[in-house]
């Protein structure tokens, strides 16, 4: 990429524009999107207090078998209350999010188009449907506003967007997850990881 320079402020950001879609300033806040080989304003990154949290950008999770290195953190609100998404690469260089909603943590891929679940997005808590020969019920149907961003994201995310969003439990632990948005959806799949089996290696 030729221009790796905030178009708001002009300080360089970090140099991870091979693998992300979007990123936030770390000097003014702005966040940027990626359009070829340019970095555009997309507006602000909201304001993300900090408080506690087992982890953050630029560290690295132990998921089970699964080596997560963190480069974005958004927060997303749901009236009575927040949960913290973190945007990272494994091993392999797939891009994946970790979820932390009151201590429970996810780990979460996401899942290419044609393999999509045929789940409405007005489907409520309860509702039964097969999914990869297995049995899924929707444990959780709410909306969600993104309201803080921070670091880099292989996904482009906006500050004051809102999802209605799905959560559905599969066998062995699996949990499947659908967001919604006008004109797009996206779908995600992983396990639930017991925060204390969580091991983390700061950088420093």
């Amino acid at each position: 990429m030729s221009d790796h320079n905030c178009p708001n402020c002009g300080d360089r950001v970090p140099d991870q524009i091979r693998h992300i879609t979007m990123l936030t300033c770390p000097s003014c806040g702005t966040t940027l999107y990626v359009d070829g080989a340019q970095l555009h304003d997309a507006g602000n990154a909201g304001q993300m207090h900090d408080g506690p949290a087992l982890f953050g950008v630029g560290d690295a999770v132990r998921l089970g078998k699964a080596l997560i290195q963190i480069t974005g953190h958004a927060r997303f609100s749901y009236g009575r209350g927040w949960w913290d998404e973190y945007w990272g690469f494994d091993e392999d260089q797939r891009g994946c999010w970790v979820s932390v909603d009151e201590g429970d943590v996810v780990l979460q891929y996401p899942i290419a188009k044609d393999f999509w679940p045929r789940v409405a997005r007005t489907a409520r808590v309860g509702t039964p449907f097969r999914y990869r020969d297995d049995d899924w019920q929707v444990t959780e149907a709410d909306t969600a506003e993104c309201v803080a961003l921070r670091g880099s994201f292989g996904e482009q995310l906006e500050v004051g967007e809102t999802y209605t969003f799905l959560n559905a439990s599969g066998p062995g632990g699996e949990l499947l997850s659908g967001e919604f948005w006008e004109g797009g959806q996206s779908w995600y799949v992983g396990y639930w990881f017991d925060p204390f089996d969580v091991v983390v290696r700061v950088d420093t």
